[in-house]
């Protein structure tokens, strides 16, 4: 392949494709054609694809030159070919049958080794059992020996009074007895070992007995060394289970029983705490020496200690549990969930206790896996203790958000009963009187529904139609301001006679809307204060990436999104409150056409009235509001008012001087004095007596709005109108005569 592609010919550089391309073994046409598309023409690949297919052919007819005579011998060299190779074949059949020959010889020879391996391994099996079985019976000899010796010899033992002989004659036995029990677990099954099985019960059996009456008289005497031979001797026959065990029915549990008892728990405030206290002084008081022969202690001699013991864990906690479950089953009752958070946080507080008495970090992580510890954390209902508290405050929250715009009790910093219940809410629930660390995850969740039940609550209250507190104060019906009372309210008669599902829509009153606003300020200026009231709590439980923690961010985004809305509510009310009044302008022609009334020297006291809710606005609710959010409702407000007030004062003007060129033509038609064109006397005229009075009006409302400390400039359309009532005085005042 290499040689082949070598003697290609080159061609020429201007080529479109490689010519080694075709002699690879992976070689596809279409994505030849495909790849070369990508860089030239369909014209130009045929091209230069039929220009070197004549390079081939020229290539091939000069190989075929160069090497015509080999080209012209290929056949005569074959002659003969057939015979050569018929001579051959004979030879080659005998040496066949040969390897065949041989080949059998040699399976058979293997056949024969496997064979004699096959006895050779069950020969030594059957030996390792014999010398195993011989080891059983020589140990269990050897053991019945030393007991017998130790029979005949037990009147000076006594005597002597040594613990330390008895103990070394068990950790004899018990050497040996391991050595018998390997044996005797490898040699299972052999008819043998159950006739000797009915002696290494009888030895076991002693040898129980021994080592408890040995490890009680230990415990008894407060003797180390017999405790520690004897603690030695149960870890050389894999027995530390048994010893620990025993520690925990003999020792531990009396003391439990004596402890533990539900009248005395029950009889005083303090019982559970005092149990608990008395409990915790078992490990220093009864279980020193186990400690310190252990390696358990501080104190104890690491050199001489017996590992592979964790009384604690092993013995005292499980006793502990047990007359827990069995003599005080109403500690773990959540039907009281104050009772049920008192007694959870003061048998924490054992458990945080108990492992510190354990003494070390390995120790611990035994007691917390061991099943008597998930068996008492199991035993406490907390998710049952956890929806009673849900239904606490979510059915208190809920009955203060659907009770109405109750006012807040007395001393809260909120105006309404709905964001006082909130605040409390998410404060109680990370207060210590209900927080537990492992419900921290719900408490979360519950802190971050309270807070969306609450926006939903003000997003809700922005679909209510706005109750005209104004409406009372006018006496015009030209200048109410919003809709009939009578509709919010709904009428009886048509209510009666109407569809059963429509009922009217509760309102709510701009006070009210101020109410909600001053409280969502309120309760977001307060959220980064029980945010850092949640962090402690949540460090308890190792969480410390604060910084990931974007939900109370959404919830706050959330809250103040609500705030332009509640705004825009309000400025809308108290501009249609204020251009209620304002519209009272329309009635100034009235006042003065044909009534000959003095000139006007002084506003007219729509101007006082429509300001009037803007006052209020700022003398009854600067306590709870901030004075940047003030102004920018008294702006707004306003704004539109004053807008709507320039559209009306253009209005009449405009009358007044459509209705002044009228008289005029109307002279000019009758040549006569128009009526009234002028005041008695010569004074001033109808029309000018308007214009001054609107002029009047206009100036007077600029003059209150700067006493509310804000910049007629900035109020729109304010500017345009006073130009525009200044411009009507001047004229007003420069026709008298």
């Amino acid at each position: 392949m290499e040689k082949s592609r070598m003697n290609l010919p080159k061609g020429p550089d201007t080529l479109c494709f490689d010519k080694d391309e075709f002699m690879k073994e992976d070689f596809d046409v279409d994505h030849f054609v495909s790849d070369c598309r990508k860089r030239v023409q369909l014209e130009e690949l045929r091209g230069d694809l039929e220009l070197y297919y004549r390079l081939l052919k020229t290539a091939m007819v000069e190989l075929i030159n160069k090497d015509y005579a080999d080209f012209v011998n290929l056949s005569t060299n074959l002659v003969g070919m057939d015979k050569a190779l018929n001579q051959l074949s004979v030879p080659l059949g005998q040496l066949r049958e040969e390897v065949l020959s041989l080949r059998s010889s040699v399976s058979e020879g293997i056949r024969a080794v496997d064979e004699r391996m096959c006895k050779q391994e069950d020969i030594r099996k059957k030996k390792m059992c014999v010398l195993r079985l011989i080891q059983v019976i020589r140990s269990v000899e050897k053991i019945e020996k030393i007991l017998n010796s130790q029979s005949s010899k037990e009147t000076s033992v006594l005597e002597a009074s040594s613990p330390l002989l008895t103990g070394q004659i068990l950790e004899r036995i018990a050497t040996e007895f391991n050595q018998l029990q390997f044996h005797a677990v490898q040699s299972k099954g052999m008819p043998l070992l159950d006739k000797v099985r009915p002696r290494i019960a009888g030895i076991t059996a002693m040898l129980q007995q021994s080592l408890e009456g040995l490890l009680l008289e230990g415990l008894q005497t407060s003797n180390v060394d017999i405790i520690r031979h004897c603690l030695r001797t149960y870890a050389t026959i894999d027995k530390t289970r048994d010893a620990e065990a025993l520690v925990g029915q003999v020792l531990v549990k009396p003391y439990v029983d004596e402890v533990i008892v539900e009248q005395i728990v029950e009889s005083d405030p303090n019982g559970l705490q005092i149990m608990y206290d008395k409990l915790l002084e078992f490990v220093p008081h009864h279980c020193r020496l186990l400690r310190e022969v252990t390696g358990g202690a501080i104190s104890s001699e690491k050199g001489n200690s017996v590992p592979g013991y964790d009384f604690l864990v092993n013995s005292v906690w499980p006793e502990i549990v047990r007359g827990l479950e069995e003599k005080l089953p109403s500690l773990f009752n959540p039907g009281n969930p104050d009772a049920f958070h008192e007694k959870y946080t003061v048998s924490m507080d054992f458990v945080r206790a108990f492992e510190q008495q354990c003494g070390t970090q390995a120790s611990v992580r035994r007691l917390r896996a061991h099943p008597a510890y998930h068996s008492f954390s199991n035993k406490w209902n907390l998710p049952v203790y956890f929806q009673i508290r849900f239904r606490e405050i979510a059915g208190s929250l809920e009955a203060a958000l659907t009770a109405g715009l109750e006012d807040a009790p007395a001393g809260s910093s909120f105006c309404l009963l709905a964001s006082h219940r909130t605040w409390s809410s998410l404060q109680r629930c990370w207060s210590d009187e209900m927080f537990l660390p492992v419900l921290a995850h719900r408490l979360w969740r519950l802190t971050l529904q309270i807070l969306a039940r609450y926006s939903v609550f003000v997003s809700e209250l922005l679909l209510r139609p706005i109750s005209n507190e104004s409406a009372k104060d006018i006496k015009k019906p030209l200048v109410t301001g919003g809709k009939d009372p009578s509709v919010t309210q709904g009428n009886s008669e048509d209510q009666a006679s109407g569809p059963a599902e429509t009922k009217p829509v509760a309102s709510i009153s701009s006070t009210q809307l101020i109410y909600v606003v001053a409280d969502l300020d309120k309760l977001q200026e307060q959220l980064p204060e029980l945010l850092e009231t949640i962090k402690p709590k949540l460090e308890m439980i190792g969480f410390k990436n604060f910084s990931s923690i974007s939900a109370l961010e959404d919830s706050q985004t959330s809250l103040s999104a609500c705030a332009p809305a509640l705004s825009d509510r309000i400025i809308q009310d108290l501009s249609e409150s204020c251009f209620g009044y304002l519209k009272s302008a329309l009635e100034v022609p009235r006042l003065y056409r044909r009534t000959n009334k003095e000139v006007p020297t002084t506003a007219s006291s729509y101007v006082d009235s429509a300001l009037k809710p803007f006052r209020q606005l700022q003398s009854g609710h600067k306590d709870k509001l901030r004075q940047a959010v003030i102004r920018q409702w008294l702006e707004d407000a306003l704004s539109e008012s004053t807008h709507k007030y320039y559209e009306t004062v253009s209005d009449v003007l405009n009358s007044v001087k459509k209705m002044e060129e009228s008289l005029k033509r109307l002279k000019q038609a009758r040549k006569t004095t128009p009526t009234n064109p002028i005041g008695p006397g010569g004074g001033m005229s109808d029309d000018d007596k308007i214009r001054l009075q609107l002029a009047l009006d206009v100036e007077y409302l600029g003059e209150q709005i700067q006493k509310m400390g804000l910049a007629t400039k900035d109020i729109k359309s304010f500017p345009a109108l006073a130009e525009l009532v200044a411009a009507t005085k001047d004229q007003a005042t420069a026709e008298q005569p």
